[in-house]
């Protein structure tokens, strides 16, 4: 019993530590080209290098961060390539679910879609609040799709899309509206709302792209 009470209180963390990183990579507290150590981690974190080497081998699986060995570990640089192919496979899945929503959903559901971004009809709006409203928005159309396949590729794609998203308004406080994805979902038409989806994120691409291709 003591030893599975010590791996799972080591599970945690190891958890703990991943939550924590992650999310400041999402928010750009650890930003591109940055580099790491984990002496450094441990101490910010509050525990010892082991939990924190797992952690950090967890985001290098996933692609947040690369291994440098015997020295730490760097947050990689962005590229424009890194952009078009987020990009073009954030397309793939959302055209595919905002065709399938505007084919299947009931209109309570396009309803909640449609709630998600009422913020960008008030006449202030602060940045953060709208890279939660796009979020909300995309996710609820790929929700409302009923795969959960999609939807589970789509949440994981738009964490390196949310990152952007938080770099971008640093930059800018410019935002791409989704009117005319939503009216092509209200009018249940599945072409129209393909094309809308596609339109937004070429839009949004180009955006990213001027951004960071420099």
């Amino acid at each position: 019993m003591a030893v599975l009470l010590r791996k799972a209180e080591k599970k945690g963390e190891v958890d703990r530590i991943y939550r924590i990183l992650k999310d400041a990579i999402l928010q750009c507290e650890i930003r591109p080209g940055e580099f790491l150590v984990e002496v450094d981690l441990a101490r910010h974190c509050k525990t010892s290098r082991t939990p924190v080497r797992e952690a950090c081998n967890r985001l290098c699986q996933e692609g947040w961060i690369s291994q440098i060995r015997y020295k730490g570990y760097l947050v990689p640089s962005l590229s424009v390539r890194e952009i078009v192919e987020l990009y073009e496979y954030r397309k793939l899945l959302e055209c595919h679910t905002a065709e399938r929503v505007a084919e299947t959903a009931s209109d309570d559901q396009i309803a909640a879609i449609a709630a998600t971004i009422e913020v960008e009809h008030r006449p202030q709006v602060e940045p953060h609040e709208f890279v939660q409203a796009n979020e909300a928005f995309h996710l609820g159309v790929a929700a409302a799709a009923g795969n959960r396949r999609v939807f589970d590729q789509l949440k994981f794609t738009l964490e390196h899309v949310h990152r952007l998203d938080i770099l971008g308004i640093k930059k800018e406080s410019h935002w791409i509206m989704h009117r005319d994805i939503l009216q092509a979902l209200e009018a249940h038409n599945p072409m129209e709302a393909r094309t809308a989806m596609a339109e937004h994120i070429d839009d949004a691409r180009d955006r990213m792209v001027k951004l960071f291709g420099g």
